[in-house]
């Protein structure tokens, strides 16, 4: 028998494969969300364009984030609003957050919130006011829809078109998510949004848990109110949130059960909690080298509240400068606003910093942040304990979370002092248990089979070759709510056996009244004749 060499059509089978690869190519389109939210959704929508699709982006032409250096097909509409009113309906809510911090959903939307989210739901009727654009879109044939529901505006956008949808999240404000994946969300251990509360919840934190998730279901609809009437405008039909949110093929939800606590979930549910986060590995910029080799052997403190939030009130910035100034540490601090008048020597204000590099070099001590979901990621994934001084949204729960596993220390931003602000560094940079939670939460993070970012492109073009995933859509869609949790079959089962034990109890009544009622009837008449 003559040999057999394998190698020999390795070229041949790799030609094919790539061939295969080109020849599946699509189209998509994206309906993105401005702000940090776009940082990681446009990384996702790179590598797509690297692997030969074809993107077309939807976006106002008045944003913050989203026109930045941009290297594939884009489409603007314009709005009715002025980048000015963006900035100052965001900067009154920002502030907001400063003097009173809303718990729950009613006062989170109905307060502060309102104007900056009249804004973001506004403008995507701009978008269907245009027809040569909305023309284009329907004549463009694309294979799905990538979006990010915070405006709902994409959501709408997949199902004017009646394209399947691949949504792009950290969570769900109110219970859209639970209702919109069909997936049980029990109360007993797994709290509502907004709450700060662990998995392990006391008695009154229960009772709280059921009563907000109450709140959920009373106001929530008050607050789609906008996106409902809206979608009903455009879609010519009556429309409900739910409606939007269940026609989603596949949740790519930006979280981990490193950092989030475990709960049920449904298969068309893909967590890619940390794709924004890798271990530092590029040189820093010269100037940030010089400032960290500069602190010495005590090493460096990274503060960065986020890209969102440019200025603090000055008595609060004034305090968080003089708690700053009692550690040794050189202090990093992304900050845009009026340098505090007591800033101390060892904290130096810049306005952008390379904050996950700087989190990957072996002389950060501690990162102060806002805790919001991408900072901490990155936190977790280079191992720096948090001092954490959670805003608005899911920060507290994030924040919550952190310190629930020991990585940080959580501040109350109305009641901080300098105090609290230098016994919290010095806590989680001296106490070494700090240090080591967050190391094994790292480890824990990064062992996994596939990156999140390959796992979210996958996905994408998964809904994009199968033109959605109905094979992970459950049945529980088509059910009423008493099908879902069994109230007719639960009535059935009761009314059979409430059947049953009245037939047993008529039959005993009878034999009963057989056997002793003769006996009874025997008596009296013995007792008749002996009168």
């Amino acid at each position: 028998m003559a040999p057999t060499f394998l190698p020999a059509p390795l070229p041949l089978c790799l030609c094919l494969l790539l061939a295969s690869g080109f020849s599946q190519a699509g189209r998509l389109l994206v309906v993105p969300m401005d702000g940090s939210h776009w940082f990681t959704m446009r990384s996702v929508v790179e590598q797509l364009i690297q692997r030969g699709h074809e993107v077309v982006t939807v976006m106002p032409e008045v944003s913050w984030q989203l026109g930045q250096s941009l290297n594939f097909t884009v489409k603007t509409y314009s709005t009715s609003y002025t980048l000015e009113d963006l900035d100052r309906e965001f900067k009154n809510f920002a502030e907001a957050q400063w003097k009173i911090q809303e718990q729950g959903v009613f006062l989170f939307f109905a307060n502060s919130s309102a104007g900056f989210f009249d804004l973001c739901f506004s403008h995507c009727r701009s978008l269907f006011k245009d027809k040569k654009l909305v023309q284009y879109l329907k004549e463009s044939s694309f294979d799905a829809v990538f979006l990010d529901p915070f405006d709902a505006c994409g959501l709408i956008v997949a199902k004017y078109f009646s394209l399947p949808s691949v949504v792009f999240s950290r969570g769900i404000f109110c219970h859209y998510l639970e209702e919109g994946a069909q997936c049980p969300a029990p109360l007993s251990y797994v709290p509502r949004i907004l709450l700060g509360f662990s998995d392990v919840m006391s008695f009154t934190q229960r009772v709280w848990n059921h009563i907000f998730h109450l709140e959920e279901h009373l106001f929530c609809p008050y607050f789609y109110k906008k996106v409902v009437e809206l979608a009903s405008e455009i879609l010519q039909t009556p429309v409900t949130a739910y409606d939007l949110f269940s026609q989603t093929s596949i949740w790519l939800l930006r979280s981990d059960f490193v950092l989030d606590y475990p709960r049920p979930v449904m298969p068309n549910m893909v967590f890619v909690g940390g794709i924004n986060c890798h271990q530092g590995k590029k040189p820093l910029p010269k100037e940030f080298e010089a400032y960290v080799n500069a602190s010495g052997e005590h090493g460096v403190v990274v503060f960065s509240l986020g890209s969102m939030v440019s200025e603090i009130p000055e008595k609060k910035a004034m305090a968080i400068a003089e708690g700053l100034g009692k550690i040794p540490q050189t202090v990093l601090w992304r900050y845009t606003g009026t340098p505090p008048s007591n800033l101390a020597k060892n904290t130096i204000l810049v306005k952008w910093l390379p904050q996950n590099d700087l989190l990957g070099h072996p002389k950060t001590r501690a990162f102060i942040t806002h805790a919001g979901s991408h900072g901490v990621y990155e936190g977790i994934c280079n191992g720096v304990p948090m001092v954490m001084m959670p805003l608005f949204g899911d920060q507290m729960d994030n924040a919550k979370r952190m310190e629930t596993r020991g990585a940080g220390v959580t501040l109350n931003v109305l009641e901080m002092t300098s105090d609290d602000i230098a016994d919290a560094l010095k806590k989680v940079i001296y106490d070494k248990s700090y240090k080591d939670n967050i190391m094994r939460l790292s480890s824990l993070h990064k062992d996994r089979p596939i990156e999140p970012l390959d796992l979210a492109v996958f996905w994408v073009e998964f809904v994009m070759r199968h033109k959605g995933a109905p094979h992970l859509r459950p049945a529980a869609h088509d059910l009423t709510w008493y099908q879902y949790h069994s109230l007719d079959v639960i009535g059935f089962l009761l009314g059979i056996v409430l059947l049953v034990a009245f037939i047993s109890f008529k039959c005993c009544a009878y034999g009963f009244r057989k056997c002793f009622g003769k006996k009874e009837q025997r008596k009296k008449t013995q007792k008749s004749k002996t009168h």
